[in-house]
């Protein structure tokens, strides 16, 4: 009983094996496809420069290094970065109850002088008949002097970066902004504003 098991186990194995190699023949296309593995390169350079950018920007995900490594050259598309990204262990864990800042703050301000720093943030409300609306706010921290106050409906990123560069030509650069990380603030317009205008 078990001679005959074993008899047909190889029997099984030798056709197996004969029909891999006869079928590409039979069927008309070629073996190197069908047995074709992919070889991924290692991108060593690559993943270490990810690594640079996500803890420079740790609260932003992959999307904000995929513009930065684009900027610098690197032909990478999203998927690719995503991928990069999760396999090295980079993503951010989602915490539930009460958000916990993810890196160290900015020090406070020590110059006392103008322009040494803004604050930005927004102010919600609606009107009576119940439309919402929002207000803007530039604040010099050292002066306390409101710069700018912008209403509107719905402000953007790019409505933001549009703002911000206003105010420059009229006030100066200052030499940092502060403010929190609403959608606003971490989108691509914001992304291309800052690393154009150098304002941390």
């Amino acid at each position: 009983m078990r001679g005959w098991r074993g008899d047909r186990s190889k029997a099984l194995a030798c056709f197996c094996c004969s029909s891999s190699l006869s079928a590409p023949s039979v069927v008309g296309p070629d073996r190197t496809g069908i047995r074709y593995r992919r070889c991924r390169p290692n991108d060593i350079h690559l993943r270490g420069r990810l690594w640079t950018l996500a803890g420079e920007r740790r609260l932003f995900g992959y999307r904000r290094p995929h513009v930065l490594l684009r900027r610098e050259g690197h032909s990478v598309n999203h998927k690719k970065t995503q991928r990069i990204y999760l396999e090295e262990g980079l993503f951010m864990r989602k915490w539930k109850g009460r958000k916990k800042a993810g890196g160290a703050r900015e020090p406070a301000l020590s110059v006392v002088m103008l322009n040494a720093g803004w604050s930005v943030d927004f102010i919600h409300d609606q009107f009576a008949y119940g439309q919402r609306f929002c207000i803007f706010n530039f604040i010099d921290d050292v002066t306390k002097e409101c710069l700018a106050a912008v209403v509107d409906t719905a402000i953007s990123g790019c409505h933001v970066a549009r703002e911000l560069k206003t105010l420059i030509e009229r006030h100066g650069k200052p030499g940092l902004i502060v403010s929190y990380h609403g959608t606003e603030f971490t989108s691509n317009a914001m992304l291309a504003w800052s690393e154009e205008a150098w304002v941390p």
